[in-house]
């Protein structure tokens, strides 16, 4: 799905009502009635009291439906509206007035904090005082109303978006004055703010709801894509009946040195579990028993030092070639890089180790094939490219660093980050705190070799491969804690996440 701004956001609205066509008030009532729904299931666990806190903006006016809805549900519902501008939205103005006429619900005025009311610790909080039209930090009764918010220890529900985040850039905004909330019920599409670390934390779990407005239609032009599995069954391949091992590809992988082959084993097996035909694994010598006995499906190609690579086997027959897990950064090693950028006729995956030598060897990245996967962390990337001051400044760094190599770029973490060398941003949707684990990087190395061997494009096979990393992760959650879940339970558990695929 496509992230939009929050002006692209408005414009489909303007968009919507003149065109569907439907009123302005009734979109905000059929957008609220949605967010109530979604709503519902996040809160029923907490209390049977919620406490609306609303603007008198159209977000407030979204809160008012909500509440309306809610007290004819049977919930004890209080609302709390700020009298922070003299006049309301026109819309605010109707539905406060509906709210009153059709239900016996407590509306309290509040001009200054002294007026706040006193909210029992058990209710859940509803956030709906200022949606996605912020561009300044808050001050006065809004910015003393969220820090108190803030100093609650209730559960805080925001609509469409925490009242206090701007909806893109948030460099120049005063986070203290941003509502901390545990949950997100936002329209039509996530907001650029909520994929960011700096920023991502204060909106917690978000549910996207589609409240009808016609994109599709209008077709709005966007850099930024939100993956999640529906637009990705398009392009997953089902397998033909008349296929056979070769079919599928062939995949080489340099990994391992002494104390480091477990790195090799999982990026192996993941490589295979991702439907792959044949792996040959490129390994110094110690490792050869190791990778043998622990993954049997698994060609082994020896090089010649007992401890670590020195030496790059011949490249023909191999449909993409993957390198870093667990290789180390000795000098001998790096000549094995070297040579890999300069002889590789297929597509290349370079992660961990591989890395850390192109950082040390700035000068190589002109080397590198057209199309080449890069998945560094955090770390790994600011050595490739450099320091930035913000998730901002990184995004657009990671943007022209593809761009200028001609690299896909998958930057690791929360809502894991693809840059293509077209201009395309892809968040992953999957994925959880329990993959923060070690190995978990080697293993999204070999889904996303595998899925390059079998023929996918590079765009596609990093995109496809960070989401099915992070749906085995979530598989795996549902029988493990996040503190329990290692990288081996995402391998067994890319089973499930094929399966979403393919329904």
């Amino acid at each position: 799905m496509k992230v939009l701004t929050a002006q692209q956001i408005r414009e489909l609205d303007r968009f919507t009502i003149e065109n569907e066509p439907i009123s302005s008030v009734d979109l905000m009532e059929r957008a609220a009635t949605y967010g109530f729904y979604a709503m519902d299931g996040l809160v029923e666990h907490f209390s049977s009291s919620l406490v609306y806190v609303c603007g008198k903006g159209n977000n407030g006016g979204d809160g008012l439906v909500m509440a309306r809805l809610d007290v004819e549900e049977g919930w004890d519902v209080t609302v709390i509206v700020l009298e922070h501008m003299e006049e309301g939205s026109a819309d605010f103005a109707k539905n406060l007035y509906r709210l009153s006429d059709e239900t016996d619900v407590e509306v309290v005025h509040v001009r200054s904090m002294k007026e706040f009311p006193e909210i029992d610790p058990d209710a859940v909080i509803i956030d709906a005082i200022l949606g996605t039209g912020l561009s300044r930090p808050l001050e006065g009764l809004l910015a003393d109303a969220v820090h108190h918010i803030n100093s609650l220890e209730n559960h805080v529900v925001s609509i469409d978006i925490p009242t206090g985040l701007f909806a893109e850039d948030n460099a120049n905004n005063n986070l203290e004055r941003v509502i901390r909330a545990d949950n997100t019920i936002t329209f039509h599409c996530p907001k650029l703010s909520f994929l960011i670390p700096e920023t991502g934390n204060l909106v917690g779990d978000f549910k996207v709801v589609d409240i009808g407005l016609m994109a599709k239609e209008m077709n709005p032009v966007s850099p930024y894509e939100y993956l999640d599995g529906e637009e990705l069954k398009k392009f997953h391949r089902q397998r033909p009946k008349f296929s056979h091992k070769g079919t599928f590809g062939h995949a080489l992988l340099l990994a391992g040195s002494k104390g480091k082959m477990g790195a090799a084993q999982l990026a192996t097996k993941a490589c295979l579990r991702s439907g792959v035909g044949l792996v040959t694994a490129h390994l110094p010598s110690c490792g050869m028993d190791i990778m043998q006995v622990g993954v049997p499906e698994v060609m082994c190609s020896a090089d010649s030092n007992e401890n670590l690579l020195t030496e790059l086997p011949k490249l023909e027959g191999f449909s993409a070639i993957g390198i870093g897990p667990g290789i180390g950064t000795d000098k001998d090693t790096a000549n094995v890089l070297k040579r890999l950028l300069q002889d590789a006729k297929v597509k290349l995956v370079i992660d961990a180790d591989g890395l850390n030598i192109l950082s040390e060897n700035r000068t190589w990245l002109s080397f590198l094939p057209k199309g080449t996967i890069l998945t560094p962390h955090p770390k790994e990337f600011e050595r490739l490219a450099g320091k930035w001051e913000n998730s901002f400044e990184r995004l657009k760094l990671q943007q022209e660093f593809s761009a200028k190599y001609g690299a896909v770029v998958v930057f690791k973490g929360a809502h894991t980050t693809i840059t293509t060398p077209a201009g395309q941003t892809f968040f992953n949707s999957t994925g959880n705190a329990g993959m923060a684990t070690a190995g978990s990087g080697d293993v999204l190395t070999g889904i996303i070799l595998g899925l390059l061997a079998q023929g996918y494009a590079p765009e596609i096979a990093a995109v496809m491969g960070v989401w099915l990393h992070g749906a085995a992760g979530d598989a795996a959650l549902a029988s493990q804690t996040s503190e329990a879940l290692i990288a081996s339970d995402i391998i067994s558990n890319l089973n499930s996440a094929f399966r979403e695929l393919a329904i």
